[in-house]
């Protein structure tokens, strides 16, 4: 799959522009705060109908408008398909998949598969338990549209279990009744989003060992494990959650909401045997996130059936040349959005064939192809 163009208006610093992209190789290049990373936000709204800097729809609203526009051309081996996505202040987003509204957000998973790659991503591994969670999940939804309504139906859970908690006086029959009730349901539907990841994680940890080697010349050795309930299938994992939500009932009760289950599990990343998520230096994080992405690139190919384009926000300026080569040679045959400040001939070589756009104040223009 491929993104044939990117049209943004009134989005952020843009009143409308219209990118045709290239198959492969893709750069923005500019000075800071001009919108190059703007146009890879318009790219993760399109693909995932939300942003990858903010949870609020409205601040990607251009100052002064009411409204914003993202429209995604792309092509696939199958059939071409547009995502017209809209968000306003005073209405709900709204999603079009081929001109044609849709009525779950879940509908357009998979449509415009996207993998992201930013400097802050190095929280993946250093930052809380969250993001190593939203990680797995952005991924899983992509690949899956029944794990994207699985979350839906276990945060739903969840939080009605969490409003009993919240206004519960004490641990009355009555309250522990009703806790019964959301235990059984919430621990059937966690069961079913611990196999999905702890599957999910084996698989992850064996492309990304393989593509952490190559970066590393097999120097270290990443390896993952998922943290949570124990269970290889979604039943023996549904009784182990519900034993442990039933242990840490009166803990639930007395702090007024849910403290176990995935919605708190974690991922355990080590290098060569130790927690990096502690002992971790900034060149092992950066490497390790690099080699997780990348291994998402080859996962979401194989499930999907389709390839997702990569997009890397002012990442090669992170690398040395020998990763920067590394890092190109290992996606070739994926289409590839990159942004930049600058760009030097030694660079210019490793991106051979890439297409360069110019971005200034909100506007583009392309740059002629180098050779």
């Amino acid at each position: 799959m491929i993104v044939k163009s990117i049209s943004v208006r009134d989005f952020r610093n843009y009143a409308y522009t219209r990118v045709e992209l290239s198959g492969g190789v893709n750069v923005f290049v500019g000075g800071n705060a001009q919108g190059k990373t703007n146009l890879l936000e318009a790219v993760t709204v399109a693909s995932l109908g939300r942003s990858m800097r903010t949870a609020n729809d409205r601040e990607m609203i251009r100052d002064g408008k009411i409204g914003a526009k993202v429209t995604a051309e792309t092509v696939k081996a199958a059939a071409s398909e547009t995502v017209d996505l809209a968000i306003d202040k005073t209405a709900k987003k709204r999603v079009a998949i081929n001109g044609l509204p849709i009525l779950r957000l879940g509908e357009l998973m998979g449509v415009l598969p996207s993998v992201f790659f930013s400097p802050d991503e190095l929280k993946t591994v250093k930052s809380s338990p969250e993001e190593r969670r939203r990680f797995i999940d952005v991924a899983l939804c992509q690949i899956s549209r029944g794990y994207f309504y699985l979350l839906k139906r276990y945060n739903k859970l969840l939080s009605q279990r969490n409003r009993l908690l919240k206004n519960a006086k004490d641990a009355t029959t009555v309250l522990l009744d009703q806790l019964k009730i959301w235990d059984e349901q919430l621990a059937i539907e966690g069961g079913k989003i611990i196999r999905t990841r702890r599957a999910y994680i084996i698989r992850l940890t064996q492309a990304a060992g393989e593509v952490h080697s190559y970066l590393t010349d097999g120097v270290e050795k990443l390896s993952l494990e998922y943290e949570g309930a124990e269970g290889e299938d979604s039943q023996t994992a549904k009784v182990n959650l519900l034993a442990e939500i039933e242990r840490t009932k009166e803990r639930d009760i007395r702090l007024g909401y849910t403290t176990t289950g995935p919605h708190k599990d974690d991922v355990a990343i080590t290098i060569d045997g130790r927690d990096a998520r502690k002992y971790g230096s900034q060149g092992q994080i950066r490497t390790a996130v690099l080699a997780l992405k990348l291994a998402e690139l080859t996962l979401i190919e194989e499930e999907a059936g389709e390839r997702p384009v990569l997009l890397l926000d002012d990442v090669l300026s992170e690398l040395d040349m020998a990763r920067q080569a590394k890092l190109m040679e290992k996606v070739k045959g994926y289409q590839v959005i990159i942004t930049c400040t600058h760009v030097d001939e030694g660079l210019k070589n490793r991106l051979e064939g890439a297409k360069y756009f110019m971005i200034k104040n909100g506007e583009v223009e392309m740059q002629k192809q180098s050779k």
